[in-house]
C-alpha cells in the first residue's frame, strides 16, 4: 500500500479542511494516509506563536496582518524564514523517517520552505505543494516542488511567471469534500421561491462583522430566506438569535453555529454572503453558486476577492451599506445570476477531487524508477 503524508497546521480551517479532503480522496483510492500537523506536533511554542498570532491579527487588527502578508511576499525575506523553522525542520526529518512514506503533500505555504531544505540536503521523496488560495504567496515558491495544486489557471498563470514550470501545475482546485461534488436532487422539490435564498457564512472563526451585515438585509423590501452560519464564535451566535428572536417581515432566518451541512445549504442558496477563504470559495465554485463579498481579511483574502469579481463571479462590496443595492440587482436581473453562474459552471469544469490520485501515483511511480 502506497504511504502519503500530509502536513497541515491550524491558522485558520482551511488547510486542516484540505487536508482532510486530500485524506478522504486518497484513502477511497486505497493509499495509506497520516496526517501531521508539524507545528502543533513538532514545536509548541512556535505553534502558539504563528496561531495565536493568525487569529489574533486576522480577526482584531487586520490591516496590520495585512501588512505582515505584504511585506512577506517576497523572495528574499522569505529565505530568512529558514532560520525560523529550523528545529521544526529536523522534527520533521525524524517524522519522515520513521514514516517513510512515498509521497509528501502539504497544505499548508511552510509546508514549502521546510520541506525543500530537506531534498537540498538529499531528500529525494516527492513533494506536492496545495495552493489554498487563487493568489500564491512567495512563501509558495520552489523549484523543488515536484507539483502543484492550485484552483484556477490564473494562479498557474502566476507560477509560471515566477519560474516554475507549467507541465508540473495542476489547475484541479482546492482539496474539498467529496459531498461537494453531488447534487442533491430533491432541493428542487423543497425550495420556496418565493423567497431569494442567501447563505451568509462569517469564516471558522466566525467574524462578528456578519452581524453588520445581516443588519442590512433586515431592511432589505425582498421576500428573502437567510441561512447564516457562524462558525466556532457561539457568542456570535446567541447574539444573532437573540436579535431575529421576533422575526422580520418577509424575512426567513436560520442561525447555525459550526455545521456540517453546508454542502445542502449551498444547495439551496441562491447567493452566497461570505469572506473570500478559499476553501469557501472553492466549494461555492463547485455549487455555482455566486458570491458577495462584503469584508475581506487584507492578504490572500483581498487577493481572492479580486480574482472572484475579475472574472465575473462575484460581487465585490466596499461598503456593507451598499450590499442591498447589489442584492436588489441580483433579484431584480435574474439575467445576471444566470451569467454569474455560467462563469462559476465553466471554472469549475476543470476541478476534480479524483485527479489528485493520478498526480500522486504518477510522481511515486516516477521516482520509484
Amino acid at each position: 500500500m502506497k504511504k502519503v503524508l500530509i502536513l497541515t497546521t491550524s491558522t485558520g480551517q482551511g488547510h486542516n479542511q484540505a487536508a482532510n479532503s486530500l485524506i478522504e480522496a486518497l484513502t477511497d483510492a486505497g493509499f495509506e494516509c497520516v496526517k501531521h500537523d508539524f507545528l502543533a506536533s513538532d514545536n509548541k511554542f512556535i505553534n502558539k506563536i504563528v496561531v495565536w498570532s493568525y487569529e489574533f491579527f486576522a480577526a482584531k487588527i487586520p490591516h496590520i496582518y495585512g501588512f505582515f502578508y505584504k511585506l512577506t511576499d517576497n523572495k528574499y525575506i522569505n529565505n530568512l524564514s529558514s532560520i525560523f523553522f529550523s528545529s521544526v525542520r529536523w522534527k520533521i526529518s525524524k517524522f519522515i523517517e520513521n514514516e517513510k512514506p512515498d509521497l509528501i503533500i502539504g497544505t499548508h505555504p511552510f509546508t514549502v520552505n521546510i520541506i525543500t531544505k530537506l531534498k537540498v540536503k538529499g531528500m529525494s521523496i516527492p513533494f506536492i505543494a496545495v495552493v489554498t488560495d487563487f493568489k500564491a504567496h512567495y512563501t509558495y515558491i520552489s523549484p523543488l516542488v515536484d507539483a502543484y495544486v492550485t484552483g484556477s489557471k490564473n494562479t498557474k498563470d502566476f507560477l509560471i511567471s515566477v519560474g516554475i514550470k507549467p507541465q508540473i501545475i495542476y489547475p484541479i482546485g482546492i482539496p474539498i469534500k467529496e459531498s461537494f461534488f453531488e447534487k442533491d436532487i430533491n432541493i428542487p422539490s423543497i425550495k420556496d421561491d418565493e423567497y431569494f435564498s442567501l447563505l451568509l457564512m462569517s469564516g471558522s472563526m466566525g467574524l462578528t462583522s456578519i452581524s453588520y451585515v445581516l443588519d442590512e438585509l433586515l431592511k432589505n423590501e425582498h421576500k428573502l430566506r437567510i441561512t447564516v452560519v457562524c462558525g466556532n464564535n457561539e457568542n456570535l451566535r446567541k447574539s444573532l438569535l437573540k436579535k431575529c428572536e421576533n422575526g422580520y417581515p418577509n424575512k426567513k432566518i436560520h442561525i447555525f453555529g459550526f455545521s456540517n451541512d453546508i454542502a445542502s445549504f449551498m444547495e439551496y442558496s441562491d447567493i452566497i454572503i461570505s469572506k473570500p477563504g478559499g476553501l469557501t470559495v472553492t466549494e461555492a465554485i463547485i455549487k455555482n453558486l455566486p458570491l458577495i463579498i462584503p469584508f475581506v481579511i487584507p492578504g490572500q483574502e483581498k487577493d481572492n476577492a479580486d480574482f472572484l469579481a475579475s472574472n465575473g463571479y462575484a460581487y465585490y462590496v466596499h461598503d456593507i451599506k451598499s450590499i442591498n443595492s447589489i442584492v436588489d440587482k441580483i433579484i431584480e436581473n435574474p439575467e445576471l445570476l444566470s451569467e454569474m453562474k455560467k462563469n462559476l459552471k465553466d471554472l469549475s469544469s476543470t476541478y476534480s477531487s479524483k485527479a489528485i490520485i493520478d498526480i500522486s501515483n504518477n510522481l511515486i511511480n516516477t521516482n520509484g524508477k
